[in-house]
């Protein structure tokens, strides 16, 4: 991954990115989860990388280096987000995302069909979930005010072999969801909710992968929540299920993941 870049946004606020690929090959745009950084696709970038794509990964609105102080947080204004970044760096792009910014990648899609070639939506959020009980919204509410509860609350999400630097992932995540605002923001995004993207779905024209894994502890049954996803895209659309795995299939089945991202990419730039 590249050296960190900045895009500023008409209100000051920065969007952190890097880049990655040779230029002028066609570009994918990778962002990461609610209470993540873009140093998620540590392991799954280099492979698309090397298959010949210019890569960016990108810092949502309040994490990682990105601006801490935006006045909203929700998913479907951060779509506006990934269409600025695509604009600033040359589109069209296909959009990888995980978990949280699935759902600004379907707002992104529908706003710009001519900026997005494509969805690769990873272990995605694009509706808010049903209610938690008393308890869990209890943790949940816990969990966006300390954020050692926060990272440990992350690492459960992982159900397959745990990446070998994981530890050391969520320690610096700890640190950074420290930094001034980080916790304020990722409450935000927790109090956001998704339906207003989902309602999006049916405006979505590009095609579209969906890889989900069989274990994800944020669905009650996920690979349902993978083909409802798929049901509502009218274009063309692929479920790939990945066995055993948790929430993040981008680093915890990155080979896996990468081979579905890959077929998915030649058969957007094919097409």
């Amino acid at each position: 991954m590249g050296t960190t870049e900045f895009l500023t946004l008409s209100g000051g606020q920065r969007l952190a990115y890097d880049v990655s690929g040779p230029e002028g090959a066609p570009l994918v745009l990778c962002t990461p989860g609610m209470g993540d950084n873009r140093k998620v696709y540590r392991f799954l970038a280099p492979q698309l990388v090397e298959a010949g794509y210019r890569v960016a990964t990108m810092d949502l609105r309040g994490e990682g280096e990105s601006s801490a102080d935006w006045a909203d947080y929700r998913s479907v204004t951060s779509g506006s987000d990934l269409v600025a970044m695509v604009r600033h760096l040359g589109g069209p792009a296909v959009l990888l995302s995980n978990s949280y910014s699935a759902a600004a990648s379907v707002v992104a899609a529908a706003d710009a069909p001519d900026l997005v070639a494509g969805l690769a939506m990873t272990g995605p959020w694009v509706r808010s979930p049903e209610s938690p009980g008393v308890f869990a919204a209890a943790a949940i509410a816990l969990a966006g005010r300390i954020a050692f509860v926060w990272t440990s609350y992350y690492k459960s999400l992982y159900k397959r072999a745990k990446p070998a630097d994981l530890a050391a992932y969520a320690k610096n995540l700890t640190a950074s969801l420290r930094e001034p605002g980080r916790l304020a923001a990722l409450r935000g995004m927790m109090a956001g909710g998704h339906n207003d993207c989902a309602v999006r779905l049916p405006d979505v024209r590009c095609p579209a992968l969906i890889v989900m894994g069989t274990a994800d502890p944020d669905f009650p049954d996920p690979p349902a929540e993978a083909r409802w996803i798929a049901a509502q895209l009218p274009g063309a659309s692929e479920v790939v299920l990945v066995e055993g795995c948790g929430h993040y299939p981008i680093a915890e089945a990155p080979d896996a993941t990468g081979q579905a991202v890959l077929a998915f990419l030649r058969r957007v730039h094919r097409a």
